[in-house]
């Protein structure tokens, strides 16, 4: 069956692509989920507009992303985690702390999705993730990860 995606899915593909999935993946969790259609004639023409709706809502708000951006630059990012004797964390650190930190520190919303950590971040120390908010606002974060 193939199918447009409406939202990005992990192992399947991206937003407003058309790829081939089971029949019963797409027919008994994609569309009715919301998260998919069906590739048809009549859907694929309005993939055009679908693409178009959605970039004409991102370039809204590339104004407010450069506004998170300058607020974050040259500020560190505190994160507390618990760790044992040896600076070594339990568990690691994630975007979805980083989301949540950015939230209560600098008031700042940003999607878990748009933070890309470069490496697993296990140990007390600094270090950089990646902020991929808008194809023309890409920014660098600093945090430190500090024993709670």
């Amino acid at each position: 069956m193939e199918i447009i995606l409406l939202e990005n899915i992990e192992k399947v593909g991206d937003k407003h692509t058309i790829v081939k999935v089971r029949d019963g993946y797409g027919r008994n969790f994609l569309i009715p989920q919301g998260k998919a259609i069906i590739a048809n004639a009549t859907n694929r023409k309005r993939l055009g507009e679908l693409i178009r709706r959605e970039e004409a809502t991102e370039a809204k708000k590339v104004g407010v992303y450069q506004e998170i951006m300058d607020k974050i630059k040259g500020q560190t990012l505190k994160i507390a985690a618990k760790a044992g004797a040896s600076g070594k964390i339990f568990g690691s650190v994630t975007n979805v702390q980083l989301a949540a930190a950015l939230k209560e520190q600098f008031g700042a919303d940003v999607d878990r999705r748009k933070i890309i950590l470069p490496e697993e971040v296990k140990v007390l120390g600094t270090y950089t993730a990646q902020l991929d908010l808008h194809k023309d606002v890409k920014g660098e974060l600093q945090f430190e990860v500090v024993e709670d």
